[in-house]
């Protein structure tokens, strides 16, 4: 299993993602964090995809949306990627998604088999821990019923053994924003929660190749 899991896109590591995957091939771009935004999808695809074929890779959007109630379809398109790129957003709006395309069983079995890399950043990271309880603080829940017509989702698919916290103590950031993002590990602090706060320069890069 190979896991790249930052706070914001690349942090200060290109260098690691590109180890992780070795040769550059096609990625797809999962934008579906950012589905109950009203504006500024579609521009939001374009700044993670624009990147990512700067440093060599075929690049091109995978809208979950597409694969509502088919996971082979998706398990197909998947199996010909070389990495899965998750882009931040709503947590909670990208796991009900994961879960109405079934990529929240897909993905952990290609990842098991190591058959593509996954990178995510800020909710694409966030959405890999035990349990997305805390995050509520950071996005809101209520956007999944109108965005996706499906309950929330508070269990992560697990894949790391503990809680992740973005843009913790990274410049950019409004007083009110970084307070909350101060308070989200503070509770996972004072709750015992294990729980990694990245900045925007840090990734968790897992390489479980023998």
């Amino acid at each position: 299993m190979r896991l790249f899991l930052s706070s914001y896109r690349f942090g200060a590591h290109p260098d690691l993602l590109l180890n992780l995957v070795g040769e550059a091939g096609p990625v797809a771009v999962i934008a579906n964090a950012a589905d109950a935004w009203e504006v500024g999808r579609d521009s939001a695809v374009v700044s993670d995809v624009a990147p990512l074929r700067r440093m060599g890779f075929d690049a091109r959007e995978l809208d979950l949306r597409e694969f509502v109630g088919d996971p082979g379809s998706l398990r197909a398109e998947l199996a010909r990627q070389a990495m899965v790129w998750v882009r931040g957003g709503n947590t909670f709006v990208l796991r009900a998604q994961f879960a109405r395309s079934g990529a929240d069983v897909v993905l952990p079995e290609l990842l098991r088999s190591d058959s593509l890399v996954y990178a995510g950043y800020s909710a694409g990271a966030c959405v890999m821990s035990p349990s997305l309880r805390g995050l509520e603080r950071l996005d809101d829940p209520a956007e999944v019923g109108p965005a996706c017509g499906v309950p929330v989702i508070w269990e992560g698919l697990g894949l790391v053994d503990h809680a992740i916290v973005p843009h913790f103590r990274s410049p950019g950031y409004g007083a009110e924003e970084s307070a909350l993002i101060e308070e989200v590990a503070e509770h996972y602090r004072l709750a015992g929660t294990p729980y990694r706060a990245l900045s925007d320069d840090d990734a968790i890069v897992i390489d479980e190749r023998s």
